[in-house]
């Protein structure tokens, strides 16, 4: 007899190359690949993203070997993109985009995590254009928003996820709102990044229980409010706020996750939640303990005998 009963959605739990300090490519405050691939998989992760493209090996073979025998399997891949610029940019963005989206295929994921562009540099707080978008400018970013998500699903079969970001266009309630409202849900979906949302002033539970169906992805972040405080008060960039240590350990910060995962475990979809604590620049010897003690406490979030990964425990 063939049953026709419906497997139970499960939240995936993975983390990421920030997690260890990595921001950037090639950077000599940054661990090599390979002891992050190495840490990551003792810590007791099986999902990671691919990071700043060419950190990890950009050879999918090779990459895809380095990965299997550590028990690893990627979950997405990442680009930046500056969409509000209009149809201009659209040539030099999918250059970009294209590179990172086949080795992301290659890699079996199935998601783009897509960062718009900074108005000020994350790391000498330089202002490069206006903290807020003109009627246009919106359009250009909702528009070409929906056709990066067209072309992505078309030809590489991934669904673009996009990421509201400190000193980003996309960042607090009102804009993440605008933003939702103005794009095809069919194209274009949420990873809500429960830090970065905190840090420009949002709900993650209220966004969850808003906009519930956009919500195709999460990044589990929290904030140290004290810092975070201060971080306002002095209209400090993110990368220095980082650096002040804004992003911190969980459950030492907020958005409570606990709440986060219950209201996304709500939706009775599959989703990957992604643990990212940014720690730019942080000792290589720093982000391991941490790590480990994170998965430990998101096993806790369910309650007994309930972990975030599955409806009836921890999973994959």
């Amino acid at each position: 007899m063939t049953s026709s009963a419906v497997a139970p959605a499960r939240i995936r739990i993975g983390s990421a190359p920030d997690s260890w300090g990595v921001w950037f490519p090639d950077d000599p405050l940054q661990v090599p690949w390979r002891r992050f691939l190495d840490e990551v998989s003792a810590a007791g992760y099986e999902w990671i993203e691919l990071g700043p493209y060419g950190y990890l090996p950009t050879d999918p073979v090779r990459l895809a070997d380095e990965t299997r025998r550590r028990g690893l399997s990627v979950s997405a891949g990442t680009v930046f993109t500056g969409l509000h610029h209009g149809p201009g940019v659209w040539d030099r963005t999918w250059a970009h985009v294209a590179d990172i989206a086949a080795l992301t295929r290659a890699m079996g994921a199935g998601h783009l995590v897509v960062i718009p562009s900074f108005w000020r540099d994350d790391r000498t707080g330089e202002v490069m254009e206006d903290r807020g978008l003109t009627a246009e400018q919106w359009r250009d970013l909702t528009t070409q928003t929906e056709r990066l998500g067209r072309e992505v699903l078309d030809r590489f079969g991934l669904r673009i996820v996009v990421h509201p970001h400190a000193d980003t266009h996309i960042d607090t309630e009102e804009n993440v709102a605008r933003f939702l409202d103005a794009t095809d849900p069919d194209l274009v979906s949420l990873c809500l990044d429960t830090g970065h949302y905190a840090y420009c002033g949002g709900d993650s539970v209220k966004l969850i229980e808003t906009y519930g169906e956009r919500i195709g992805y999460l990044h589990l972040k929290q904030v140290d409010p004290e810092i975070l405080a201060r971080v306002v008060a002095d209209e400090v960039p993110f990368g220095p706020a980082v650096a002040r240590g804004v992003m911190c350990e969980p459950p030492g910060g907020v958005p409570a996750l606990e709440p986060v995962l219950a209201a996304a475990r709500g939706l009775d979809v599959d989703l990957f939640a992604v643990v990212e604590q940014d720690m730019y620049p942080c000792p290589p010897d720093k982000p391991f303990p941490i790590a480990r003690r994170t998965r430990d406490f998101l096993r806790s979030c369910g309650g007994p005998g309930r972990g975030p990964d599955t409806p009836n425990g921890p999973g994959t």
